[in-house]
């Protein structure tokens, strides 16, 4: 499986939609004073917030490796990613849950709900248009893999956060509607406020799982399982490798993996022939995946035994 990943467009999409959508809550909270209104509207502009800052970490992990940082800026997307956890949390949980506080204390008759239904309309079928692009590049790259698995594994934080934030959205705008049509029933605004708490906990949640998966990522998660045994098979085929012990790979970004593996050479090769050797492992990986920028092969006598007994650590 490739890791899913959020092309440019998805992100693009997802910030024009969000854009409108942002517009037209903060006209209709003004003309209705409606709190889930309100905070439906906060939600919309921190979502494009979010989408800049995505595209800022993606552009800033590209530059290259410098004195300061060898090993490049890739995980400026995930330093990124994590804010938007962070703002998804503190502007959209937060600001939400505290209208919803203080409507409920102060309430407040929402005025023209009319205004406020078109408008709920109108965002959710932008957010449907931006969370059903976001929904297909994600279920295309995923392969047969879950939804729950292709998210875990997935190295870029822009894919699944477009799709769960999007999915946040269209949640939040179906309670608003509801609060809001309860609130006009019962001619009780507390139906209001509390719709605007049920969105705080739903954007709090999201954002939970966001924080939880780019902490993973900043950290420094392992590259596919299917990429390493590759490497294994690449490098064990090799005439002159004796074995492979232990491979570790971490991901600096999406394309950029660090590879560290123990070979064990035959005994009987001279020096030049095990830097050829070396030469030809980096060739070949990264010709066969672009991802591994940089590989480093340690030589261990008895590496593959040693990795079977968990010794990796111990002296040659």
């Amino acid at each position: 499986m490739s890791s899913p990943t959020a092309s440019t467009r998805t992100l693009v999409i997802a910030l024009l939609a969000n854009l409108g959508i942002a517009v037209s809550k903060f006209v209709a909270a003004a003309i209705t004073g409606s709190s889930a209104m309100l905070t439906e509207g906060v939600h919309s502009v921190v979502d494009c917030t979010n989408q800049l800052l995505l595209m800022w970490g993606r552009r800033a992990a590209k530059r290259p490796p410098d004195m300061l940082h060898p090993f490049g800026y890739g995980r400026e997307l995930y330093f990124w990613s994590f804010v938007v956890a962070v703002l998804v949390f503190a502007l959209g949980a937060g600001v939400s849950i505290y209208e919803g506080i203080i409507h409920i204390a102060n309430p407040e008759h929402a005025g023209s709900p009319m205004v406020a239904y078109i408008v709920l309309l109108i965002a959710f079928l932008l957010d449907g248009w931006s969370t059903r692009e976001a929904f297909v590049e994600f279920r295309d790259a995923k392969g047969s893999l879950s939804w729950f698995q292709a998210i875990r594994q997935s190295k870029d934080p822009a894919g699944f956060i477009v799709l769960l934030e999007n999915g946040a959205a269209m949640a939040g705008i179906v309670v608003a509607a509801i609060g809001l049509a309860i609130a006009q029933y019962t001619a009780d605004p507390f139906y209001d406020g509390a719709a605007s708490i049920v969105i705080g906990l739903i954007l709090g949640l999201t954002a939970f799982l966001l924080a939880f998966e780019s902490k993973g990522l900043l950290i420094g998660e392992a590259a596919d399982p299917a990429l390493v045994q590759g490497l294994r098979e690449l490098v064990t085929g090799m005439q002159g490798v004796a074995g492979v012990g232990h491979i570790l790979t971490v991901h600096s970004s999406p394309d950029q993996i660090t590879v560290m593996m123990n070979v064990d050479f035959r005994d009987d090769l001279r020096a030049y022939d095990v830097e050829r050797i070396v030469c030809q492992i980096e060739v070949d990986s990264r010709e066969t995946w672009p991802a591994v920028r940089r590989l480093f092969v340690r030589p261990m006598q008895g590496a593959a035994q040693q990795m079977e007994g968990d010794t990796a650590h111990s002296p040659c």
